[in-house]
């Protein structure tokens, strides 16, 4: 093979190689858009489910709290109709005292 074909055949090689490299950057290029759009899927999924298991939780609390306000609640106006009830007892005796300490 002489010079000129050698330097010929150089030269092609380094221009089939400067296309592959243009080629592997395109796909690189295509591979990290795809990657990111996937991961950008993912974090976007992942914040749905979290947002929908939080309102799960904080419905449930919700719930159990006005469950135990209810119980506390009932057990008030139990108490306060006993204070209420103590209290007109209490009342009719207290009215008379008063009136005895009057007439005394």
């Amino acid at each position: 093979m002489s010079r000129a074909d050698v330097l010929r055949a150089i030269k092609d090689a380094e221009i089939a190689a400067s296309e592959s490299i243009k080629m592997a950057n395109k796909e690189a290029s295509s591979i990290i858009s795809n990657a990111r759009q996937n991961a950008n899927e993912i974090i976007n999924s992942g914040r749905a489910n979290s947002e929908l298991d939080s309102q799960g939780l904080i419905s449930k609390a919700r719930s159990e709290a006005g469950s135990k306000a209810e119980i506390v609640s009932t057990s008030g106006k139990l108490e306060q109709e006993n204070i209420h009830k103590s209290g007109d007892k209490n009342r009719i005796k207290a009215v008379k005292i008063v009136i005895d300490a009057f007439s005394k």
